[in-house]
């Protein structure tokens, strides 16, 4: 039976430790917050997108867009399905939403983490409060971890499941990057991942806390004259940009964020062609034919969005609908189509749903989350190179290295 210690209770180690336990091991959970996977207490704006439905290997690995091959092995020992069965073997009912999305039959994050914890804890996990700062390391292994209280823990095998810099309140603050380097590890670049972006143009922060939804988005590279990634769905304006469930998921192509380099199109009809919206138009515009500019526009968009459009139209508030020329008309009916918001960049990291970057994945096994450069340490979950779409495609990131490392404790 080996002494195997998981630095971190998030969604990566209480999977570990459930799984390590059960393998007959002796396991201590060494969470630094009174109260486990407060992470997972807020995703999916506390409704926890556990996971996605997803039943093939490879559609989970094309929505991790950062070394997504790396977790095939991974993935194939534990796929969502494995782990909605483990939630409702824990009491857990679960639902599947559009586009596949796995919630809690009781929009409740805290079953989740409920079910994570018992699932650690019946296994025969230890669960203690105390944040591991420093690796306890002899002739090129680990063999125990010291406390930021000045104790110390012997182990045969530590796994380190400590999550990345995103939302530092969860516990989220870099310690696995820390001891990761102790044990001779590079830790590449850390960026910010799907994360709200920051617009040059003034009218969003006008726009701030319209929600638009069904709408169509395209991302252009403007060094490369090249549409980087496409959308349907959501999104939102804030005071600094945009946000929303597509825009976090592009952020995730915008590499170089030079200001200026990346351009959003938003379709703001994207069920109409040009020529049928244009039609449109001219239906609503001949049956409000007396009515001034502005207050023609009420059937077409939200309100708070019309004296913007106006705005960017060209075109007096006041005029009359039967004086707005062809030439107007097809102002609007280009914006509609094309309204552009120019990327300036991102948001702070701590506002990042996770964390781009990480340990490299060419210094550990993908087969068993084993360090390739120190015996005894092993990686799971966020604080490793790889990161995904929204949608639930992260947190099964977790689960899936959480499970493999404590399979190969």
């Amino acid at each position: 039976m080996a002494r195997v210690i998981v630095v971190g209770g998030g969604a990566a180690g209480l999977l570990a430790a459930g799984t390590a336990a059960r393998q007959g091991h002796d396991v201590l959970v060494l969470e630094r917050n009174d109260r486990p996977a407060r992470k997972v207490m807020i995703t999916g704006k506390g409704r926890c997108n556990v996971t996605n439905d997803c039943t093939l290997i490879n559609d989970l690995v094309a929505n991790v867009p950062t070394n997504g091959r790396f977790l095939h092995s991974a993935f194939s020992r534990f796929m969502p399905n494995d782990l909605m069965e483990l939630l409702e073997a824990q009491g857990v009912p679960l639902k599947i939403e559009r586009g596949n999305r796995v919630f809690p039959e009781s929009d409740k994050a805290v079953d989740i983490v409920d079910a994570l914890v018992r699932y650690a804890v019946q296994g025969g996990a230890v669960i203690k409060t105390a944040r591991v700062t420093e690796l306890v390391l002899a002739d090129g292994r680990v063999t125990g971890v010291k406390t930021e209280d000045g104790a110390a823990f012997a182990a045969d095998r530590v796994i380190v499941a400590t999550g990345g810099l995103s939302y530092p309140a969860t516990g989220s603050t870099g310690d696995g990057y820390t001891l990761a380097k102790q044990a001779g590890h590079t830790v590449t670049p850390l960026k910010p991942s799907l994360v709200p972006l920051v617009c040059h143009e003034g009218f969003c922060s006008r726009l701030q806390g319209l929600s638009l939804r069904n709408v169509a988005i395209s991302v252009t590279d403007t060094e490369r004259y090249k549409e980087i990634y496409t959308d349907f769905g959501e999104m939102m304006f804030t005071h600094f940009g945009v946000s929303g469930p597509m825009i976090l998921s592009a952020s995730c192509h915008m590499k170089d964020l030079t200001p200026g380099r990346y351009e959003i199109h938003i379709d703001l009809k994207p069920a109409l062609s040009y020529e049928q919206l244009d039609a449109r138009v001219q239906r609503d515009f001949l049956a409000q034919s007396n009515k001034n500019f502005i207050n023609a526009l009420d059937g077409l968009l939200p309100k708070k969005l019309v004296p913007v459009i106006v705005s960017l139209v060209g075109v007096k508030p006041s005029l009359k609908v039967n004086q707005v020329t062809r030439e107007m008309r097809g102002r609007l009916v280009n914006l509609l189509k094309d309204l552009k918001v120019t990327v300036t960049g991102t948001r702070p990291i701590d506002e990042a749903v996770i964390t781009c970057g990480g340990v490299s994945v060419k210094e550990i096994d993908p087969k068993t989350m084993r360090s390739k450069l120190c015996e005894g340490l092993s990686f799971a979950g966020e604080v490793i190179d790889v990161d995904a779409y929204t949608g639930g495609f992260n947190l099964q990131i977790a689960f899936s290295t959480g499970h493999l490392a404590g399979m190969n404790a």
